[in-house]
């Protein structure tokens, strides 16, 4: 009964029951989706809170201005070098197993032809530009900033902030007072949404199985497979490699996460972990600041999920419309999903978004092919967003043992008991002053 208590239990038993209504009841799983989407919107109410407290307090209190320096370079390096190993998993996995040879799609088919409104819909929402993209993270007000839903925005306004503040902030000015006691709250409110995971994990399966069913799971199941593959060879291999060298155990780290992990499997949504996952990895051993600086960070240019996503997806439609790609015409394209993945956390269908972008930025493939991937989308974004957890999970455990800001003690002992929450997590973190810890 003990075990029933434990909140990643509850969710795994919440998918469960979705999947076998799913499979039941159609139609009744359907009506159970408000429940996912009301779930995620309140974990989105907070995202900005939480990322504004999390790095205004973790760079309010620093005193070493060479060394975030020195981290933020190690990080945007770490999330390019990680970002292209994915793609080139993704893209080398499905190149070898081949699981859209012979299915030769057409525009005509009928596939497409019903997809044809959702690639519209897809580019609608899929222009990608440099410039846009860089414009994009200045927000036209301090308060838009939280109101677009966008991280970057936030991010940008915290870091400001934050340097303002340590650089004129006296030890007992009364910002950093109020700073300490909203963060406080704010990890008490999440602490009350978290209550009602499981039932948004419920309500997001549910809708997703009743939806597509089995007959979209059993269409196109090698390049599901194939998929699934790409994503565990990239964890196992890569992410463990990373972590081997960083002197961590990938799967101690991911003992530490699980609960958030099963949380963003659950929903589809990378987002629906992040607040919760803040307070678990500055509990597990992390400084404040490398968290609150590399994790917002890495949910906009850190998306390993997508990027596998967009390369698996590449190499499928390739061999789905008898298109060859050359060596540099790949290269290309690769290159410029190193860009249009950037931007925007792991919400369920932002991946396919990102490769629509890509597919019109070089016309290569079919545009009309990328209907082959709508009916699956929900499936593949189940590991795309675990994905995207885990990957920026480990960015931060490496980056703060590379930098001698992680707490070995803190870490075995989040080990022992990872869903053991501490009410004071959120303040004892806050007392970090990027000084290297045991």
């Amino acid at each position: 009964m003990k075990l029933l208590g434990k909140l990643y239990v509850q969710v795994l038993i919440a998918i469960f029951l979705a999947i076998l209504l799913g499979l039941i009841d159609p139609a009744l799983a359907q009506r159970m989706k408000p429940l996912g989407t009301a779930f995620i919107s309140l974990l989105k109410m907070l995202l900005g809170p939480v990322i504004f407290f999390t790095v205004v307090s973790g760079i309010a209190h620093i005193r070493d201005f060479r060394r975030l320096g020195r981290i933020g370079i190690k990080t945007l390096i770490y999330f390019e070098v990680v970002s292209t190993l994915a793609m080139v998993v993704g893209f080398v996995v499905v190149s070898l197993v081949r699981p859209g040879e012979g299915l030769h799609a057409q525009m005509g088919d009928s596939l497409a032809a019903n997809q044809a409104q959702a690639v519209e819909g897809a580019l609608a929402g899929g222009g990608f530009s440099l410039e846009h993209f860089l414009l994009s993270i200045i927000p036209k007000t301090l308060a838009s900033a939280f109101t677009t839903g966008d991280i970057l925005p936030v991010l940008f306004v915290s870091i400001l902030v934050g340097v303002a503040l340590a650089h004129c902030a006296k030890p007992d000015w009364l910002a950093l007072r109020l700073l300490e006691e909203g963060q406080t709250l704010t990890f008490k409110l999440l602490g009350y949404i978290m209550r009602l995971s499981p039932l948004g994990a419920f309500g997001a399966m549910a809708a997703a199985v009743g939806s597509f069913g089995s007959a979209t799971l059993l269409y196109l199941l090698g390049y599901i497979l194939t998929y699934y593959a790409s994503v565990l060879t990239f964890i196992l291999v890569i992410l463990g490699a990373v972590c081997a060298m960083a002197g961590l155990s990938l799967f101690a780290i991911l003992r530490v996460i699980k609960e958030e992990a099963i949380i963003a499997m659950g929903t589809a949504s990378s987002e629906a972990a992040f607040p919760k996952l803040v307070e678990k990895l500055a509990r597990a051993g992390c400084d404040k600041a490398v968290v609150g600086f590399v994790l917002p960070a890495g949910y906009s240019f850190n998306i390993d999920g997508a990027c596998l996503y967009m390369a698996c997806g590449l190499g499928f439609l390739s061999q789905a419309t008898d298109t060859a790609l050359s060596p540099s015409q790949v290269i290309t394209l690769l290159g410029v999903m190193l860009l249009t993945s950037k931007g925007g956390a792991g919400a369920a269908g932002g991946a396919v978004i990102k490769l629509a972008a890509t597919l019109e930025s070089i016309r290569v493939l079919p545009l009309g092919s990328l209907g082959l991937l709508f009916g699956i989308d929900r499936v593949l974004a189940i590991a795309t967003s675990t994905t995207n957890v885990i990957g920026n999970s480990v960015a931060v455990f490496v980056i703060s043992r590379w930098e001698g800001l992680f707490d070995r003690s803190a870490f075995d002992a989040c080990l022992r008991d990872p869903s053991q929450s501490t009410p004071d997590a959120a303040a004892t973190a806050s007392s970090s002053q990027l000084e290297p810890t045991k």
